[in-house]
């Protein structure tokens, strides 16, 4: 059984949400601020972080970034809850280390949705032992990337985003593409978020980032 930690403030809103995810089956750990989320964390390390952006003590980014940074938490897949709907702070929120974001006011099933997607790809894993691209080595059992031998930290998104990509070497994967396989959806607007997590990517393959193309107007490619 999945345990679910929850970061809001406005209680009826976690407890809307609890009710939910208790409903299919899943455990569920509460915090209403955002120093006891990330406390919660790392240290009951759930499987899914459903972060409100807006928060007292410390905002939803900061926790985000503290997360997707940490040894033990870079993994833990991270949902955005913000009731801004600018398409920068999204962006923000993905750039920090963010899996995925729901606008408010949202929708309940949507939401437990995007949840069950994210468990899925999670509890899915690593669909290859090992795959070495020109230094670029990931490793599907250990969950580990390095580059020309140094171990690079990638979140869990991060980590199959690449791993799509090196399964595919010199092969044109378009958005929609890796929207479906990396996320487990594809819906019309979220093409950005693709985007901003190959940014995240290149920055942490450093001297490899050129090895991840951009094919103008299609997707991405790694260069064979």
């Amino acid at each position: 059984m999945a345990t679910i930690l929850i970061v809001e403030d406005e209680a009826d809103i976690r407890e809307l949400v609890r009710f939910h995810l208790e409903r299919e089956g899943y455990a569920v750990l509460e915090a209403a601020d955002g120093p006891e989320g990330l406390e919660k964390a790392q240290t009951q390390l759930p499987q899914c972080v459903i972060l409100d952006v807006m928060l007292p003590g410390m905002d939803g980014f900061e926790v985000c970034r503290r997360l997707a940074s940490g040894e033990t938490t870079a993994q833990i897949p991270v949902l955005l809850l913000t009731a801004r709907g600018e398409e920068v702070d999204r962006v923000v929120g993905l750039s920090l280390g963010a899996d995925d974001y729901v606008v408010k006011p949202f929708s309940v099933r949507e939401l437990m949705l995007r949840v069950k997607a994210i468990l899925r790809r999670t509890e899915r894993g690593s669909r290859a032992p090992t795959l070495n691209r020109n230094g670029i080595v990931l490793d599907g059992v250990a969950h580990c990337v390095s580059v020309d031998g140094e171990m690079i930290n990638l979140t869990a998104t991060e980590f199959r985003l690449l791993e799509d990509l090196m399964r595919h070497p010199g092969a044109v994967r378009t958005r929609e593409q890796l929207l479906n396989t990396v996320w487990g959806y594809s819906f019309e607007g979220y093409a950005r978020t693709v985007d901003t997590h190959v940014r995240r990517l290149r920055q942490k393959l450093g001297d490899k980032a050129d090895m991840v193309e951009t094919v103008r107007g299609v997707g991405y490619r790694l260069h064979a």
